[in-house]
């Protein structure tokens, strides 16, 4: 029926920034009417220009299929009211807050953004508050239906079986690769020198020398922020920030620079450039303290001993991620390399030193502890254990059986919605404008059960 591809409202901020000013011209109207719920012709119009405007393709047909998906998010939104399902205030403004933050980054600063959206950051809270909370009903009305669904290895085969030969997919080599990560410790003496290059450029800042602006971007080593002359944009309850960098960044009054700070990531000096609430622009250098060979010798050592507990089975990979790596992604992925296909890692997927470190492992071995130098540009060392290596393939049930159980799954749980969705709609009071009667996506969907 319609449900391969829920739309939730919660995509209505997708176009939030640009499309204020179009929806002005647009003249509106509603298209369409499901219980008290309504679709107004701008919010296809604007989901369309949107698309256009990240270089999207918009099909010939696009307003009727976004119609009938967000028709269909309705019923899933009235039934979730009705169930009282339960979404709460502070996952809803949380979603929202991660939201406006993207934005910003993506227009470059508040201020780009609130420009080119029309409104101030409140406002666009406020417009959108509704569509979240919305978008988030539909998800737990969906979740709530297929929670019991459930696949069998019957059903996984009978699924596999009917796929055309010639349409089954090509698998290049895939590995699945461990990893248990240590940055070296840089000396005190490296670390008392990096330490005084930032006070030096505090010091040249506070008496008129230089701007932050120009340090930062001659010696600044955050490459995230160098040709931006150290700055960034972000608000107080960003989790993903060290707690030490934006604790110090917030004690500061505009204008005012920070004493030296130590996050995860080295050294810093933090200018706070301006506040609103708890939004923060500033600018920073990072100095990041100097490994020696004597160091990284001292990572290896503790890496060879790690490793010879795993050899001998007195330590688990996982438990040896969990007490002693020091890469962040892999903390969360129980030390697996996770790529494209999730777990799963293509060889162009590696750097080039890891294949190469790769082809001399046989499948279930522990490398010797290896250098290498992360996106961040730092050094660490890491122990590598290949987990399975796949030949070039065409998709199988021996190789690819939870690839295809998932599809399955998904399957399934898609025909147990179209099956809600013939039970429910019937239910609703449902209109469509005369304009989209006739599309082929509405016919299909509620051409039975539309009110003329």
């Amino acid at each position: 029926m319609m449900k391969k591809l829920l739309l939730t409202a919660a995509m209505a901020i997708a176009s939030l920034a640009g499309n204020a000013q179009s929806a002005k011209l647009l003249a509106d109207k509603i298209v369409g009417i499901l219980g008290d719920k309504i679709v107004l012709r701008s919010d296809i119009f604007n989901y369309i220009e949107d698309i256009k405007r990240q270089g999207g393709d918009v099909p010939p047909d696009a307003e009727c299929v976004l119609l009938e998906k967000m028709m269909a998010d309705k019923a899933l939104i009235l039934q979730a009211e009705k169930d009282s399902l339960p979404v709460s205030d502070e996952e809803v403004e949380a979603e929202l807050d991660q939201r406006i933050r993207y934005f910003i980054m993506q227009y470059g600063g508040k201020e780009a953004f609130e420009q080119i959206a029309g409104r101030t950051i409140y406002q666009v809270k406020e417009d959108f508050r509704k569509s979240i909370r919305e978008g988030r009903l539909a998800q737990a009305m969906r979740k709530s239906i297929v929670e019991n669904v459930k696949i069998t290895p019957t059903e996984v085969r009978t699924f596999y079986e009917k796929i055309p030969r010639d349409s089954l997919s090509f698998y290049e080599t895939e590995l699945v690769v461990g990893q248990i990560v240590v940055y070296p410790k840089a000396g005190r003496e490296l670390e008392k020198f990096a330490i005084d290059e930032l006070l030096d450029y505090k010091k040249q800042v506070e008496s008129g020398q230089k701007s932050f602006e120009t340090l930062a971007r001659l010696y600044t080593e955050d490459p995230g922020s160098r040709q931006t002359g150290g700055r960034y944009e972000f608000n107080k309850n960003d989790k993903t920030l060290d707690p030490n960098f934006k604790n110090g960044a917030f004690r500061l009054k505009e204008g005012q620079i920070s004493p030296i700070i130590k996050s995860k990531f080295g050294y810093h000096i933090i200018q706070m450039i301006s506040r609103n609430g708890d939004d923060a622009v500033i600018r920073h250098i990072l100095r990041i303290p100097q490994i020696t060979e004597e160091d990284i010798q001292a990572s290896r050592v503790k890496l060879d001993s790690i490793r010879a507990k795993l050899i001998a089975g007195i330590l688990s990979f996982g438990e040896a991620v969990d007490k002693y790596s020091e890469d962040e992604n892999s903390k969360f992925t129980a030390g697996l390399i996770s790529g494209q296909g999730g777990s799963f890692v293509t060889i162009d997927e590696l750097d080039k030193d890891l294949v190469n470190d790769l082809k001399r492992l046989k499948v279930g071995e522990y490398s010797a502890p290896l250098t290498f130098t992360d996106e961040r540009e730092k050094v660490g060392v890491r122990i590598v254990n290949l987990r399975s290596r796949t030949e070039p393939h065409r998709e199988n049930l021996r190789d690819d059986y939870n690839r295809i159980s998932q599809r399955a799954l998904e399957e399934k749980k898609n025909k147990a919605i179209d099956k809600w969705f013939t039970t429910k709609l019937s239910t609703y009071y449902i209109m469509i404008d005369k304009d989209y009667e006739t599309c082929e996506a509405i016919r299909k969907s509620f051409g039975d059960v539309v009110k003329k």
